[in-house]
Formats: structure tokens, sequence, C-alpha cells
């Protein structure tokens, strides 16, 4: 009988608190979830539900209980190797404020591959910029001379110019345009599946979630409320009441952001 691999993330029993003076504040309880190789698994939740916290959590970002977290068959707390940054990479919410403004877009992809001891690096940035659909035009470029579409492009480069195994994506199209979010998350879908990449997708738009991932866990104030498939999203009958309501007012907003002129 055959052993079924290990999922390439297991979240078990995650716990977060912050301390703040004598306040200490649970940002996240008892979450747990666990992503196959090469899946996509998306976290929503309204602001404060404790989504980010969850991925800050998994790269590595904030520290945890020993145990809570495993990726690729290994417990990992805060502290991480080089090969263990390299594995995973990380696109921010912000494009204008996850990029150096005094950077070129050279610099920045230039500079994980001498982190990381890689060489041909102008061959690789070239390439890395092909991806994601740029060019020598922009090689050069500063922030502020991109637009926002053009500038989470080269925070989509920079992170795969290591070639992870793992992309971790907070709300990365939430800063940008209406107009340039699908073509955005088009290019994440294309690279997902050419790169065979294991994703964790966080958004509060219940809608994205449903077209990129898989499955998808609903957050409240810190807790899993219930995990659920991507067809469940679209088909909008989740088990839990809150599930439910949270999936009607995404339906309400999505309705009428489309109605806007």
């Amino acid at each position: 009988m055959s052993v079924a691999a290990e999922p390439m993330i297991v979240v078990g029993n995650l716990d977060v608190t912050f301390a703040g003076g004598r306040s200490r504040t649970a940002a996240v309880q008892g979450v747990s979830f666990d992503v196959t190789r090469g899946g996509s698994f998306g976290i929503v939740g309204e602001s404060g539900s404790g989504k980010s916290t969850v991925l800050k959590a998994v790269a590595g970002l904030i520290d945890v209980r020993p145990g809570s977290i495993r990726i690729n068959g290994q417990v990992k707390g805060a502290k991480r190797t080089k090969a263990d940054r390299k594995l995973l990479q990380y696109v921010f919410q912000d494009p204008y404020g996850s990029l150096h403004p005094r950077q070129t877009v050279d610099r920045t992809l230039r500079e994980p591959l001498a982190i990381h001891g890689l060489g041909g690096a102008d061959e690789r940035i070239v390439a890395a910029l092909a991806d994601v659909g740029l060019d020598s035009r922009h090689r050069y470029s500063y922030p502020h001379q991109l637009s926002g579409g053009q500038r989470q492009r080269v925070a989509i480069a920079r992170a795969l110019i290591l070639s992870p195994s793992i992309l971790l994506l907070d709300e990365p199209t939430s800063a940008l345009d209406v107009s340039v979010q699908a073509e955005i998350l088009n290019l994440l879908a294309e690279l997902r599946k050419a790169r065979s990449l294991t994703t964790i997708f966080v958004s509060h738009d219940l809608a994205v979630i449903a077209h990129f991932c898989e499955r998808a866990a609903i957050m409240r104030e810190g807790r899993i409320v219930e995990t659920v498939s991507a067809q469940t999203l679209r088909d909008g009958d989740a088990g839990q009441p809150y599930s439910r309501s949270l999936i009607a007012a995404s339906r309400g907003y999505q309705r009428a952001r489309a109605a806007s002129p």
C-alpha cells in the first residue's frame, strides 16, 4: 500500500499573541490547515481577522511555538536558513512600499542573486522580466517611473528569480486599479501552473480566492470558522452562518462595483 506524501505546508494549532506594554492581544488562535505540493490555498476574512498574521508566521517573519509550522517535512520557526528563504518567497500587498525607491529594477533583481551566490545574473534578470511581461525598457527604471501594475510585476519577478517552490501572496492585487487586477491574477495563475508552485493567497476578496485557489480557510477574529472548496465559495453554500453572510456580502460588493460608472 502506497503512503501519501506529506503536504508541502502544514500549520497545526498555530497561536500568535502580540504584547504591548501590559496588554496582550491574541491575533491568531488554534489555526490549522495544510497545503499540498503544487496546490493553492486561500485565506479570506475581514480586516483584522488574522489572515496576514498567519501568512507572516508561515514566512518566518513572526516567531511561533515550535512544531506549529512544517514546511517540506521540516519544523520551522522564525529563524530560517538561506535555503529556507530560497525555498519560500513572499509578495506583499503594496508594490511601491515593497520596492526600494532608490534602486533600479536591475538592482532589485540582482540583489537576491548576489545574496544566494547565483551566477549568470544578466541572463536571469532578462528571463525574470520576460516571465512577468516586462522587457529591457523597464530594467533600469526606478519604482516611481513605473505604473502600479508594473511595480507589482517587478515584485513578482523578484520573488521568482530564485526559483522558489512556495509563493506567499498577501493581497497582491488589492492596491491596484480594478483594470489591472485581472492582468496580475492571470499572470500569477500562469506562473503557478508553469512552475508547479505551492501557494497561499490571502485576500478579503472571495471572488479572487475562488478563482485562484482550490480550497480556502474563512477566518474571523483570529480563528478559522471553516475550510471550504473553491466551488463552495462560488456556490455560496458554506456550512457556517458567518461564512454564508461573508459570501453574500462579497457578492453584493461585486455587483455594486460592476454597476458603478
